[in-house]
């Protein structure tokens, strides 16, 4: 994959600089924040403390609390607000994450068993709804009503989106102005309310919480198209190969390819994709296929436009090292190899 475009205040490759480089402007706030979040997890039953402890264990790169710390710290100073803010997108996103799961029938998360798999759907959906609980416990009692609106709203928007993404995974008549709708409802949704309530919880100003509204829309977007890359791909990122192809979903560069062949290819490409069962051959064909005609080339494209109009929207701010570390994330997202 090229380089990202950085603006000439940045340095034209991140190839050393690691996350844990990103996360040195907020380094005592995560650490600290880990032990916030695991008293916000806590409960009487032991079940819910066992499975909290099994989640904690096997958290990944938390890329949501990160955004949350840095966005807070580019508009002002964090405080208390601050890790609640964080604290409350985590519990509402990790309850999602166990909800899709139970929904996808998932036994397996970035290598390592999911919930249901463990302890049943039961168990997964009632822990989710308790997740969900928390941090609508968090917000009411701390009295943070615009952070909880931020965040319920892009829970309301991730479900609409997901539902969008079904029905036109049986119609299969999805464009490109639909794709855009689902994945900014999906993922852009949610990393807009990091970026938003970050900046929520350090200022009052207007125009600094709308410029980091926008810029978590467009992170959102980046990164969604980036995990949709994947799916042609072959590294082993944690996500099987032709997923989304295996469950009809119409993703960025298949949408595009099917656009540049002749009615006839398009039809031959379809009738491979409609297969309630596709087998390795049928997923390596249509990889080569959407290779050839340009779509993988045309959604990286894409991928690195919106992550650059993210960095000029974010060079509004006053320089920082907070800033800069948050340009940094911008461009590891889309660069990402997992």
């Amino acid at each position: 994959m090229p380089e990202l475009a950085l603006p000439s205040t940045l340095p034209p490759t991140l190839n050393r600089i690691s996350l844990r480089d990103i996360q040195r402007p907020v380094q005592q706030e995560l650490k600290a924040f880990q032990a916030y979040f695991r008293k916000e997890m806590e409960a009487k039953v032991l079940l819910i403390n066992r499975i909290a402890h099994y989640i904690l264990r096997h958290k990944g790169k938390q890329i949501r609390p990160l955004l949350v710390f840095l966005s807070a710290q580019t508009c002002g100073t964090i405080q208390d607000t601050t890790f609640q803010a964080a604290a409350l997108v985590e519990l509402l996103h990790t309850a999602t994450l166990v909800h899709d799961d139970v929904v996808d029938g998932a036994e397996r998360r970035r290598g390592v068993f999911s919930i249901n798999a463990l302890w049943k759907n039961k168990v997964a959906v009632l822990f989710g709804d308790y997740l969900l609980s928390r941090g609508l416990l968090l917000a009411l009692r701390h009295q943070n009503y615009k952070l909880l609106h931020e965040v319920a709203d892009a829970v309301r928007r991730m479900s609409e989106g997901e539902l969008l993404q079904i029905e036109k995974a049986r119609k299969l008549d999805i464009d490109e102005e639909t794709y855009f709708q689902i994945i900014g409802d999906k993922t852009g949704s949610l990393i807009a309310a990091c970026t938003t309530c970050g900046a929520l919880s350090t200022t009052d100003n207007p125009e600094a919480i709308t410029r980091m509204r926008i810029i978590g829309e467009k992170i959102g977007l980046a990164f969604q198209i980036r995990d949709d890359l994947f799916d042609y791909g072959v590294d082993d990122v944690g996500k099987p190969l032709g997923i989304d192809l295996q469950e009809k979903k119409m993703t960025l560069p298949l949408i595009y390819s099917l656009r540049q062949v002749t009615p006839q290819k398009k039809r031959e490409i379809m009738r491979i994709v409609r297969k309630r069962k596709k087998n390795a051959q049928d997923i390596k064909y249509i990889s080569q296929f959407v290779e050839e005609a340009g779509g993988l080339a045309y959604a990286r494209k894409q991928m690195e436009q919106l992550a650059q109009e993210a960095l000029t929207i974010l060079e509004a701010f006053p320089p920082s090292e907070a800033r800069t570390a948050l340009s940094h994330l911008i461009a590891y997202i889309v660069q990402r190899k997992k």
